[in-house]
């Protein structure tokens, strides 16, 4: 892969590592509360269920990982774009559900990523 797709992969990696931390542990601080405009009442109603997404936010950020480190480079633009493709969709569905700004959040970078992949 060339350099610009491992440099999108890193990022949305570290992008879902860091919605993970704010799911999952800072859900009910001022700074998840501020991220996802949300009220104390709400986040600490829906704490198991943010963590939960931070989860599954985790292991797509693990996904993305193995990919860059993956010792066979044909397998690992395998893996980066069926994880890409888990991002983008995600993003979509989010954006469709939740708030239209994930569409740019998520599923661009990751539609970038899986072009970077492609033409690499």
């Amino acid at each position: 892969m060339s350099t610009i797709a491992y440099v999108f992969i890193a990022f949305i990696a570290c992008l879902h590592l860091y919605i993970l931390v704010l799911e999952m542990f800072w859900w009910n601080t001022p700074k998840g509360q501020k991220a996802f405009k949300l009220t104390p009442e709400f986040t600490a109603q829906t704490t198991a269920l943010a963590a939960n997404q931070g989860l599954y936010n985790g292991f797509l950020a693990a996904g993305l990982f193995w990919s860059l480190l993956h010792p066979n480079p044909a397998f690992a633009k395998q893996i980066a774009l069926f994880f890409l493709c888990c991002v983008a969709i995600a993003g979509v569905y989010g954006a469709l559900t939740a708030a239209k700004k994930i569409l740019y959040i998520q599923t661009v970078p990751a539609v970038l990523g899986i072009s970077a992949v492609l033409l690499s």
